[in-house]
């Protein structure tokens, strides 16, 4: 049982992108010089959104949204420019 989960974390280590959706992945470069999710956050609620959860996903920031019509979003934003990113359809 041991091995088993000692593999399972080396193989989600040395892989890492293994729990990204792909639906959009950013060259987004170090943490470093990403801005803030605060800063997403302002953006996003000044568009009359009002943000659920903001995560990181395949190097974006992935926001989880209900939109100024009242919808269910999931949008994709770069972390360096806070650009939204286009997603590959599901």
């Amino acid at each position: 049982m041991k091995a088993t989960v000692a593999l399972l974390l080396a193989f989600a280590f040395t892989h890492g992108v293994v729990f990204a959706t792909g639906l959009a992945t950013c060259d987004s470069g170090p943490e470093s010089g990403w801005q803030s999710q605060d800063k997403l956050t302002k953006i996003l609620t000044d568009k009359g959104w009002t943000v659920r959860r903001i995560k990181i996903d395949g190097g974006c920031y992935e926001a989880y949204v209900v939109n100024d019509k009242g919808e269910r979003q999931e949008a994709y934003f770069h972390p360096v420019t806070l650009a939204p990113v286009p997603t590959k359809p599901r």
